[in-house]
């Protein structure tokens, strides 16, 4: 079975920045997934197992960052310019599957997630 535990979430205002981490038990396909009080779960960003590829939804473009380090098999999001739609509880996902990862939502292990709360 595979672990994951994210960290860093918190309360930031407008503007301001975040990191998220996730440390997973192996070396995976990893994404990043939010969901706000009475909203479907959302793809925010992923990254293949190597790391070179990465993926993020428009509405974070240019303002966050996915990055892994598979020496430690964390997982990180850098979030920047923080508005207050993108406040949400934030899940770590990860997968076997390394492919499609631009459009997947069927991750087969999922964190518990983290509470990003952004004041206006």
């Amino acid at each position: 079975q595979v672990q994951l535990i994210e960290s860093g979430g918190g309360l930031v205002q407008t503007g301001g920045s975040l990191r998220l981490s996730c440390a997973a038990s192996g070396t995976y396909a990893m994404a990043w997934f939010r969901q706000a009080p009475g909203n479907k779960r959302e793809f925010v960003a992923a990254i293949s197992r190597s790391g070179s590829n990465t993926y993020y939804a428009d509405s974070v473009q240019g303002r966050f960052t996915i990055s892994r380090d598979n020496a430690d098999n964390t997982v990180s999001l850098q979030m920047n310019s923080l508005k207050p739609e993108d406040t949400a509880d934030y899940y770590c996902a990860a997968s076997p599957r390394d492919y499609g990862l631009a459009f997947r939502v069927d991750y087969e292990f999922w964190g518990p997630g983290t509470q990003v709360t952004v004041s206006s």
